[in-house]
């Protein structure tokens, strides 16, 4: 078969078949023309290489096996079997080097979470007066990589739950965190939607995202770990509290939301949940006025 057919069969590319022609690996014979022709062995070949390379080994690495078919061996030999174990040495190494790596900066970061102290919370306007109001057309890119305009949220009821931050597992919350109003239980209330996320929508909202000042590396992090079902907003700089006056708790070196809950029916604010001393019996809260709203929106 020519270079393009062999390319097409295996899912490589034609470049990467001159390559392992250089090595030696898979090599075709010349017509008179010029043109390469491949045995059909050439096309276990190739597939031989690239599963192995998916498995971190080298080109080169593959060559016992890619020989061991030519040869019509098989991919068991002596060979064989000690790249398999020098290739899963490396690894173990490297995997050794990286969690180090990973204890080092979790251990630094641990360091500066924990001499944070929070302030009182900030003198703002009450977030109750949103009611019957639009949210200020601030646009975001969530945790699933997705924009959000939260002044075009789209028809239906929105929910928006707006926390503090949330922990990692093992790791304290920083240092006068744990005294301030609703810092508590942000990572359960965060699991809890996620269970519950279903009889959410089956209670009458359109759809759900949280929203914090932490980061989006942070937030996808924490999306990606507890498998969440709805996307997390990140607003490191606090831009929809300085545009729609919403409480927050600040200090040197740390400015948070304090908890609250809006919902937004048909991009207008329909409801406010604030303040919320229980993140957990919170929940139970909105789906219950959820359900006793489900037929009725602001017109």
């Amino acid at each position: 078969m020519r270079v393009g057919e062999l390319a097409r069969r295996t899912g490589t590319t034609v470049r990467a078949l001159r390559y392992y022609e250089s090595t030696g690996l898979v090599v075709p014979r010349r017509l008179s023309n010029g043109y390469r022709e491949y045995e059909p062995i050439a096309e276990r070949q190739v597939a031989q290489i690239r599963e192995l390379m998916a498995l971190g080994l080298a080109v080169e690495e593959t060559r016992p096996f890619v020989e061991s078919i030519a040869e019509g061996e098989g991919d068991v030999c002596a060979a064989a079997i000690a790249t398999f174990r020098s290739t899963v040495t490396g690894l173990q190494a490297r995997i050794g080097e990286l969690t180090a790596q990973r204890d080092a900066l979790d251990a630094r970061i641990d360091s500066a979470a924990r001499q944070v102290v929070t302030a009182a919370p900030s003198s703002g306007n009450d977030p109750m007066r949103l009611v019957g109001s639009r949210l200020p057309a601030l646009r975001f890119y969530a945790s699933d990589g997705r924009p959000v305009d939260l002044g075009d949220l789209g028809p239906g009821r929105t929910v928006v739950f707006v926390y503090p931050l949330t922990g990692r597992p093992g790791v304290d919350l920083p240092r006068g965190l744990l005294e301030v109003h609703g810092a508590r239980g942000s990572t359960d209330q965060a699991i809890w939607l996620r269970d519950h996320h279903a009889e959410l929508l089956a209670a009458g909202a359109s759809r759900v995202y949280g929203l914090s000042a932490q980061s989006t590396g942070y937030q996808r992090e924490l999306a990606h770990r507890l498998r969440l079902p709805y996307p997390l907003i990140p607003d490191p700089k606090l831009t929809l509290a300085a545009a729609a006056g919403l409480p927050t708790r600040t200090s040197a070196d740390l400015a948070l939301y304090d908890r609250l809950t809006l919902i937004v029916a048909d991009d207008v604010v329909e409801h406010v949940f604030h303040p919320i001393p229980d993140p957990a019996s919170h929940a139970l809260d909105v789906m219950a006025w959820l359900s006793r709203r489900r037929f009725t929106l602001v017109s």
